[in-house]
């Protein structure tokens, strides 16, 4: 089996995410088998991969596993389902927030009901999401959460001075399932204090970290999945606390640690900068792996050069076009919006759109009727003031416009000339991918990595000195001033998205995946462990009762 390890998965998510996604339907098509792992509780976890097209059976959440919820049948919970254990209560839906609503008895509160925002496939919403219970003081005493396929998932529980003590986990069927506590340390700080998972023979295996739960998760998963024949694959797309778990478990695998995003802190200097604090420790500890993916050949060189790992780097890209994408007919310039530059990305400071605003206000005095549209949510609300604050002093709202998160981008590629990029790091851009692949022509930075491979300098758009907005203004003037160099770029932008079909992404994949096959019966050979003894501690790597 190959897993896909990752933390959560929501509805505004990361171009990690969105690559997970995308890997998932590549191998789908090409008949391989794989799952999401996850490690974080989340009651809208298949809701929203669901709605990313991936199916309960390719979803393996650690939560899930343990409440015995793999794969639950939709229950619409509504509010008049939840049992007070009393016979006169009434209901007061905040007429601000239906999604709210106030239980009382003899004009006395006792709980309050929280709906899930979502609405059913019959356009009715009311699936609950949380009960908030009172004593007869008005005290919070307990929350119960449930899941958004319909049953009750988790239960905290509250001190009188309104702390959180425990919190519980059930199975399907109400049964506690998982437990963990809270204690206060030497700085008087309210603190998680360890984990309890009680099996289905009531037995109990105590952890004192998350770490160590998901360590002893997946030495279950990989024992259920090991095969003398095949080798299970692990492939950390978020590396977080599975960085130091892969390497510690008790039964043989083949690891990968994806770098979705750039090895050092500064990625204009990767030689000599600090490292990115998010893989510092996957990248001290690379040789404990089996293999090293990045997205591109530059940042492959990059990392052997600095960090000489004695393992493989494997170049695949993250994004993948649909074949019969290449079938379609493409849309000429001058059948686009005129002089239309596009951004789709999250707003935050990382990504520089101020300095993409400030090229367009420049291009602006050269060209009429030109325009940026922003499409993405707001990760940074002080950056969002600045970015607005440089519209309104250039009085250039006219031309600016900030539309927030669409899920329908590859429309508003369609209709645009330009892609605009001044990231100070990427570890490949899935949008500037997706906007080449609809004929939109990319000018960027000369950022790492990603941007500078995918525009090829002067033949599919402009990749200019890094910092230097004055050159994306002299670039967007050049396009739109030369209809014929743009239609030619654009052509060119079609052609070139055929690197990253699905037959040529497939093809770098399996490379990989040959390779672990190839290393498996050496790896089974050298192993040290006797997979027919200590099968306890492999599926609960903890202390047991």
């Amino acid at each position: 089996m190959i897993f896909f390890l990752n933390a959560n998965f929501s509805f505004q998510n990361s171009g990690i995410e969105h690559a997970q996604v995308k890997r998932a339907m590549l191998f789908k098509k090409f008949n391989k088998d794989y799952k999401f792992i996850f490690h974080d509780w989340n009651p809208l976890l298949h809701h929203y991969l669901s709605n990313s097209g991936i199916e309960d059976i390719n979803i393996l959440n650690m939560f899930d596993y343990f409440q015995k919820s793999i794969s639950v049948k939709d229950n619409i919970i509504s509010y008049k389902d939840i049992d007070f254990g009393i016979s006169n209560v009434n209901y007061e839906i905040n007429i601000f927030n239906t999604n709210n609503i106030n239980v009382t008895s003899n004009n006395k509160i006792i709980g309050k009901i929280n709906l899930f925002k979502d609405k059913d496939e019959h356009g009715n919403s009311g699936r609950v999401k949380s009960v908030e219970l009172f004593d007869d003081f008005g005290n919070l005493y307990r929350v119960n959460y449930y899941d958004y396929r319909g049953f009750l998932s988790m239960s905290q529980l509250y001190t009188p001075d309104n702390n959180i003590s425990t919190e519980i986990w059930y199975d399907i069927n109400g049964v506690p399932v998982v437990e963990d506590f809270f204690k206060y340390n030497n700085n008087n700080d309210l603190l998680k204090s360890g984990w309890r998972i009680i099996d289905s023979n009531k037995q109990f295996h105590f952890y004192e970290s998350m770490t160590d739960m998901i360590r002893g998760f997946l030495n279950i998963i990989n024992l259920e999945y090991f095969s003398i024949d095949k080798p299970n694959i692990y492939i950390m797309d978020r590396s977080d606390k599975y960085e130091e778990v892969l390497p510690e478990l008790c039964s043989p695998l083949y690891s990968v640690f994806h770098l979705h995003n750039s090895q050092s802190g500064n990625a204009q200097k990767p030689m000599t900068s600090i490292m990115n604090n998010n893989y510092e420790y996957s990248i001290t500890n690379t040789n404990s792996y089996d293999a090293v993916v990045t997205a591109t050949e530059k940042q492959k060189n990059d990392f052997f050069n600095r960090f000489r790992p004695e393992v493989p780097i494997f170049t695949i890209p993250v994004g993948i076009i649909k074949n019969d994408h290449f079938n379609n007919k493409e849309i000429p310039m001058d059948k686009r919006k005129e002089n239309s530059i596009v951004v789709t990305a999250r707003i935050s400071p990382e990504k520089q759109i101020d300095q993409i605003v400030m090229a367009v206000i420049k291009a602006n005095k050269f060209l009429d009727n030109i325009s940026l549209d922003v499409y993405g949510y707001v990760n940074d609300k002080e950056y969002m003031n600045k970015i607005n604050k440089i519209v309104k002093d250039n009085d250039a709202g006219n031309i600016i416009k900030f539309h927030g998160y669409s899920k329908d981008v590859k429309s508003i590629h369609k209709n645009s000339q330009i892609y605009a990029i001044a990231s100070s790091m990427e570890g490949f851009n899935l949008s500037l991918m997706e906007a080449q692949s609809e004929g939109d022509v990319g000018i960027t930075y000369d950022t790492n990595y990603g941007p500078n491979e995918l525009i090829q300098n002067k033949i599919n758009g402009f990749v200019v000195k890094y910092g230097d907005y004055n050159a994306l203004a002299e670039s967007i003037v050049k396009l739109f001033k030369d209809h014929d160099l743009l239609q030619k770029m654009s052509s060119e932008s079609y052609n070139l998205s055929k690197r990253y079909s699905e037959d040529n992404v497939w093809k770098k994949w399996k490379t990989l995946i040959d390779d672990a096959y190839m290393k498996w019966p050496l790896k089974l050979k050298s192993y040290n462990h006797n997979l027919n003894n200590g099968l306890q501690d492999m599926e609960h790597g903890g202390n047991d009762d």
